[in-house]
């Protein structure tokens, strides 16, 4: 019971920091999007809430870890709360691929980058990006082949779900998504490198001919390094739990629950805590954003605290003193 309350705990705590840190973020980009009108910037939006969705899920299973009742659960509740989660995760998941995909496409068709990638293609993506994520979510519930036949609480991943789910996942999605993650980094930091030699090419020729030296401008490499650290936080957070999983189908005799579900299973949920903080610190516009977002807050307080002293209580100013010169005429004088 002191292990549950413990588990318990630890769950609120992740909870109210990824709900809070990607609505701040949701927040930013959603400033940002009413400024520029950024079709990538959709998708980072989309991150933000997939991960919020996460946070939301997860805050229902607290209850049960938290509650010393003997009654858990009922099994087609858990199985709700859990399909929500995998939703969700599989939601964040394929956005990160999609930014991936969209950074791609921007190094590699530049000139055409705005034709392919419109606000309506965008708007499809994202559409169909969460009707798949349901349905993969939702898919245990249908087939019987991937739920556990016993149930006794309290409510977690595996007291509903087979671990055959994880394997069809790793084998049908996580594998394939990295193997196509690795293609996109390597192609990008190849056609970086390219344009990065031109670049020192002009350069070289613009010294030579005494004209002006234009400055370099990395946004290649900026795109890079951001796509490489979300798919680098997103494969350490999601490979231990999926590998273990597999373990656990190829080896019945092993007991690798407790593992999965108090370890391996949170260490794949606070991925949806780093990657606000991957945008927040990596991505300049929405630090900047942030930073101003930051700054209303603290005048905003500011001008709220000398509001409330003002009214109550606040220094009274000093009264100013009248003198009144009084002139009185000759004629008053005589009179």
């Amino acid at each position: 019971m002191e292990s549950s309350f413990s588990f318990g705990v630890i769950l609120a705590v992740l909870a109210s920091l990824i709900i809070a840190a990607n609505a701040l973020v949701a927040v930013a980009v959603l400033l940002l999007i009413h400024k520029n009108d950024g079709v990538s910037l959709c998708f980072t939006l989309n991150l933000a809430v997939a991960d919020t969705l996460i946070g939301v899920a997860i805050s229902g299973l607290i209850t049960d870890q938290l509650s010393s009742s003997s009654r858990p659960t009922q099994k087609t509740l858990c199985s709700l709360r859990m399909a929500f989660v995998t939703s969700s995760a599989t939601a964040s998941v394929l956005t990160v691929m999609l930014i991936a995909f969209d950074r791609y496409l921007a190094i590699k068709q530049p000139l055409r980058y705005f034709q392919i990638m419109s606000g309506l293609v965008a708007g499809a993506c994202i559409a169909g990006l969460w009707l798949v994520s349901y349905l993969i979510g939702f898919l245990p519930l249908g087939v019987p082949m991937f739920q556990q036949t016993t149930y006794k609480g309290p409510c977690s991943f595996f007291a509903v779900f087979h671990p055959r789910l994880v394997l069809t996942l790793s084998c049908v999605g996580f594998f394939p998504a990295l193997i196509l993650f690795v293609f996109f980094y390597c192609d990008m930091l190849k056609i970086a490198s390219v344009h990065s030699q031109q670049i020192r090419k002009m350069e070289h020729a613009g010294a030579v001919a005494g004209a002006y030296r234009p400055p370099r401008t990395p946004n290649d490499f900026k795109a890079i390094r951001t796509v490489s650290v979300l798919i680098g936080s997103f494969t350490l957070s999601w490979t231990p739990f999926l590998i273990t999983g597999i373990v656990q189908v190829a080896c019945r005799e092993c007991c690798l629950y407790s593992v999965l579900e108090r370890y391996l299973w949170l260490l794949g949920v606070g991925n949806s805590l780093l990657n606000p903080l991957i945008y927040a610190y990596w991505q300049k516009e929405v630090r900047q954003q942030l930073y101003y977002m930051a700054l209303g807050v603290k005048k905003g307080f500011t001008s709220f605290l000398l509001l409330l002293l003002t009214r109550n209580g606040g220094p009274e100013k000093p009264r100013e003193s009248s003198c009144h010169i009084v002139t009185i005429s000759h004629s008053e004088l005589n009179g």
